[in-house]
C-alpha cells in the first residue's frame, strides 16, 4: 500500500520560539498558499541521475509557475553550467495517455504529474532516452532532441539495450524491439494470445505492493532479453465506479482481492528477435510472486528471486540464459510470525558474489554470500535501510542506516572484505538519503531538517561536498522566506508500549498563553512499512494547522518500519490491534499535559491511517474527542493480495483474525463525531470501502458526516482539491467544538 502522508518532520531546532506579540506580526500561512505554486518547500529536483560516465547529473526539475509541470535539466560538471536539456512543453503532444500508463503513473503516486516524469540515460552517456504523452524522445547533449515514436498507441516501459544498440517498448500487450537510429521497431513477443495475456509488464500487484514496474530486463551483451508473460484469467473481476464531476465510468477491472486468486506469472528468455524462445522454469508451484530479475555482469546468469505466496520465504535462483533451467542458490526465511521484506537492496558483484540485505538476526544489515559461504557484514539492535552502492574497484560499500539515530537517517561507508565498523559520512543535524552512480565513485546527498527543506549535493568517496544540485538555502527570495519566522519548534519524546518496547512521539505546539489549555491534532499513520516519526523537513501544512491554535503531535506504534523484526511483526494476522493499544499510549500521555485540554483530542488519518481512526473510535468511545478518516480500508477482504496476506495471512485460513480486524464489524460502537473523506475514483482503497462504511453506519443509526470528491484518487489534492478538503476538516472541528481557548 502506497500511502499519502503529512510528512514527519524533523528538528535540531536551536531557533527560539516567538512570543504571542511577535507571532501577530509576521506573515499567516493559509491552506491556499500551502498547496499554491511554487512549492514552500523550494526546488526539490525529482529523478536525479548520474550520466554512465559521471560527466553530467540530470535531474527533473519543476517550474515556477506550475509546481506539478516537470522539465529535464542537465549539469556538466566540468563547466559547472546548468541547462534545460528538455522543455516538456516544447517537445510534449499533449496526447491523451493510454490507460495502461495512467495506471502505471498512479501506482507511481506520479498520476498528477505533468511534462517529463521519468527518463534514462543511454548505457555509453551520450543521450537520454524521454518518453512524453505517450510517445518516445532521444535527447543529445547537444540540445537537439529527436523523435523515436509516433504512434497513436502509447508506449510502456521504454529501455534503451544495454550496449544502446535496440530500443525496446511495450505497445499493445506486447513487447517491441527496434535498432536505434535504425529498423523501426517490430513485436518479438508471440501474436494471438488472449485478451488477458500481457508479455513486459508487472502485474497489478507487482506494481502497487512489491515496487517492481519492470516486466522484462536486456542482458548486458544484448544477446538475450528476459520477458515477463502475465495471464490475468484466474484473477476475479470486479466493478469500480470512477464517479467524476459529471460522468461516471465503470470498470470491469480484474483485482486480485485477498483470498483469490493472483495473475498467472511465467518468464520467458529470447534473443531481441524474439527467436530461441525458452521459458524460466520457476518450478512447479505456481502460486507465487516474482520478486526481482537480475542478469549476472557477464551474462552467462540470470538471478531470480521467488517468494512464496504467503511471504515468508524467498528463494533465488540462478537460470541458464540458454535453457532456461534453474537451481536454487539459496532461500531466505522469515522469523517465526513474520513476513519477507523484499527490496532492492542488493548487489551481485563481478566475481559472482553479492552484497545482501537481511533481517535474519532481528535487524535489517548487510550479508555478503560468496561461495557458498555468509559473512555478516554490519550488526548491531539498528537497521540498514538501504543499499547506496558498491565500489568494486576500492572494495567500499555505502549504505543509508540508523545507526546513530533512530529517528533520522545517515550515510556510512565500510570495507567489503574487511567491513569493520561503518564510518558516517554525513552531517547528524540532518536527516540524509544518498544515491550512488554505477560505479559508485560519487554520492548525490539529500538531507533536510526542521529549518532546511531538502537540499542535494555531489559528494566524494569521503562525504566531501564537491557542488550543490539543489542549495534551497531558505533566503530572502525562497517561498518559504515569509513564514520561516512563524515557524514552531518540534519536541520528540518516547513512551513504552505493553511489552516495554519504546515508542518516539513527536509535537509542535502553536503559540500558548500561560494556564490555557489547547486541542490536539493527533495524526497518524500506523501501518507497516513506514516510519512516521522523523527528524527531517516536514510538509509546511503542518505549520499551517499548528497555526491554527492545534497542537500537532504523533507517535509511531508498534508494526512500523526501522524498528526491527521484534517491533514490527506484533501485527501479524492482528491488524488494528497493538496499534490502537499504542497510539492510546500516546492519547494518555496528553491528557495528562498541563496546557493540553483533554477534551479535544482529534485523530487524523489518511489510508492505514485512515483505518485506523476507525479502529481507535470503535475500541474507545469518548476518549477521542473527533475522529477524521481519510480514504480508509474498512475490510481487509477489500484489498489485494500481497499486501493484505502478507501481514494478515490468507483469510481462507485465517477468517477470524480478518473479522477483528474489520473496522464494519464494530461501526455500531462509533460514538464520537466522524468525518469520513474519499477520492470517488479511487483505484487503491477502492471506494466501496467508504460506502459500506456509509451503509454499516446508517444501518446502526449512527450519525456521521462525509465529504467524497468527485474524479479524485487516492492522493486526493490539488491547488483547489487541497484547500478545500483542510478547511471542511477544520469546520469539522469547530462544529464539535474542537477549537483553541478564547
Amino acid at each position: 500500500m502506497r500511502h499519502i502522508l503529512l510528512a514527519a518532520v524533523a528538528t535540531l531546532a536551536a531557533f527560539q520560539p516567538l512570543s504571542a506579540q511577535e507571532a501577530k506580526q509576521v506573515t499567516p500561512l493559509s491552506f491556499e498558499r500551502v498547496f499554491a505554486s511554487p512549492s514552500l518547500s523550494g526546488q526539490a529536483p525529482r529523478g536525479v541521475k548520474l550520466s554512465p560516465d559521471g560527466r553530467w547529473l540530470t535531474v527533473l526539475r519543476s517550474r515556477e509557475a506550475d509546481k506539478d509541470r516537470y522539465d529535464l535539466w542537465g549539469y556538466e560538471r566540468d563547466t559547472g553550467q546548468w541547462r534545460m536539456l528538455v522543455d516538456s512543453e516544447k517537445v510534449g503532444s499533449g496526447a491523451t495517455l493510454s490507460e495502461a500508463e495512467k495506471m502505471q503513473r498512479e501506482r507511481q503516486r506520479i498520476g498528477k504529474l505533468k511534462g517529463i516524469v521519468t527518463y534514462s540515460w543511454a548505457p555509453d552517456g551520450s543521450a537520454i532516452l524521454v518518453p512524453i504523452d505517450g510517445d518516445l524522445y532521444l535527447a543529445r547533449l547537444d540540445g537537439s532532441v529527436q523523435r523515436l515514436t509516433s504512434t497513436p498507441e502509447g508506449e510502456l516501459n521504454p529501455a534503451l539495450s544495454d550496449t544502446g544498440k535496440y530500443l525496446s517498448f511495450v505497445r499493445d500487450g506486447r513487447v517491441w524491439v527496434g535498432a536505434v537510429g535504425g529498423a523501426e521497431a517490430r513485436p518479438i513477443t508471440p501474436e494471438g494470445e488472449p485478451e488477458t495475456v500481457g508479455w513486459g509488464v508487472a502485474e497489478f500487484v507487482a506494481q502497487e505492493e512489491l515496487d517492481r514496474i519492470e516486466g522484462y530486463w536486456w542482458s548486458p551483451d544484448d544477446r538475450r532479453i528476459a520477458v515477463q508473460r502475465t495471464d490475468e484469467a484466474p484473477v476475479g473481476i470486479v466493478t469500480r465506479t470512477a464517479i467524476g464531476a459529471d460522468t461516471t465510468t465503470v470498470t470491469q477491472q480484474r483485482y486480485p482481492a485477498a483470498g483469490t486468486d493472483n495473475a498467472i506469472v511465467q518468464l520467458f528468455l529470447m534473443d531481441p528477435d524474439g527467436g530461441n524462445r525458452v521459458e524460466v522454469d520457476l518450478g512447479t508451484d505456481k502460486d507465487f510472486y516474482l520478486g526481482r530479475v537480475d542478469w549476472a555482469a557477464n551474462g552467462r546468469t540470470l538471478y531470480v528471486q521467488r517468494l512464496s505466496r504467503a511471504q515468508d520465504r524467498l528463494d533465488v535462483l540462478t537460470a541458464d540464459p540458454a535453457t532456461g533451467k534453474t537451481r536454487v542458490l539459496f532461500t531466505e526465511r522469515a522469523a517465526e510470525g513474520h513476513w519477507i521484506n523484499l527490496t532492492n537492496n542488493y548487489k551481485w558483484l563481478k566475481d559472482g558474489s553479492l552484497v545482501w540485505w537481511s533481517e535474519r538476526d532481528g535487524f535489517r544489515h548487510l550479508y555478503r554470500w560468496q561461495k557458498g559461504k555468509w559473512t555478516q557484514l554490519t550488526k548491531g539492535s539498528w537497521a540498514v535501510t538501504s543499499l547506496a552502492g558498491v565500489d568494486e574497484t576500492a572494495r567500499r560499500i555505502f549504505f543509508d542506516g540508523m545507526k546513530d539515530d533512530p529517528l533520522a537517517q545517515q550515510t556510512y561507508v565500510i570495507g567489503l572484505d574487511k567491513p569493520g565498523t561503518p564510518r558516517r559520512l554525513t552531517d547528524l543535524a540532518f536527516v540524509n538519503d544518498t544515491t550512488m552512480d554505477k560505479s559508485a565513485r560519487v554520492l548525490r546527498i539529500t538531507r533536510s531538517n526542521a529549518t532546511q527543506p531538502p537540499q542535494s549535493y555531489l559528494a566524494d568517496t569521503d562525504g566531501k561536498r564537491l557542488t550543490w544540485v539543489s542549495e534551497n538555502v531558505v533566503a530572502v527570495d525562497h517561498p518559504y522566506a515569509p513564514y520561516l519566522a512563524a515557524q514552531r519548534p518540534e519536541e520528540f519524546g518516547t513512551l513504552k508500549a505493553a511489552d516495554g518496547q519504546t515508542l518516539h512521539w513527536r509535537m509542535v505546539k502553536p503559540v500558548m498563553a500561560p494556564g490555557k489549555r489547547y486541542p490536539v491534532f493527533f495524526q497518524h499513520y500506523g501501518g507497516p512499512h513506514v516510519q512516521f516519526v522523523s527528524r527531517a523537513w516536514s510538509n509546511p501544512l503542518e505549520q499551517a494547522i499548528v497555526a491554527k491554535g492545534y497542537i500537532l503531535f504523533e507517535i509511531d506504534n508498534r508494526g512500523s518500519a526501522n524498528r526491527g523484526v521484534a517491533f514490527e511483526k506484533p501485527i501479524y494476522h492482528a491488524m488494528g490491534g497493538v496499534e490502537v493499544e499504542d497510539q492510546k499510549v500516546g492519547g494518555e500521555f496528553l491528557k495528562n499535559l498541563p496546557f493540553v485540554d483533554p477534551n479535544k483530542i482529534a485523530l487524523y488519518g489518511w489510508s492505514y491511517g485512515g483505518y485506523l481512526t476507525l479502529k481507535q473510535l470503535q475500541a474507545d468511545p469518548g476518549f477521542y474527542a473527533a475522529g477524521i478518516a481519510g480514504a480508509p480500508v474498512t475490510k481487509w477482504e477489500l484489498y489485494d493480495t500481497a499486501y493484505t496476506e502478507r501481514y494478515m495471512g490468507d483469510p481462507r485460513k485465517v477468517q477470524a483474525a480478518y473479522d477483528k480486524a474489520s473496522a464494519l464489524e464494530d461501526a455500531g460502537k462509533i460514538a464520537d463525531p466522524l468525518l469520513l473523506i474519499h477520492g470517488m475514483s479511487d483505484d487503491n482503497v477502492v471506494f466501496s470501502n467508504s460506502t459500506a462504511l456509509a451503509s454499516k453506519l446508517q444501518h446502526e443509526g449512527v450519525p456521521f458526516e462525509m465529504m467524497f470528491y468527485p474524479g479524485e484518487t487516492h492522493g486526493v489534492g490539488g491547488p483547489q482539491i487541497s484547500p478545500h478538503l483542510w478547511h471542511t476538516i477544520m469546520r469539522f472541528l469547530e462544529r464539535h467544538g474542537v477549537t483553541p481557548p478564547e
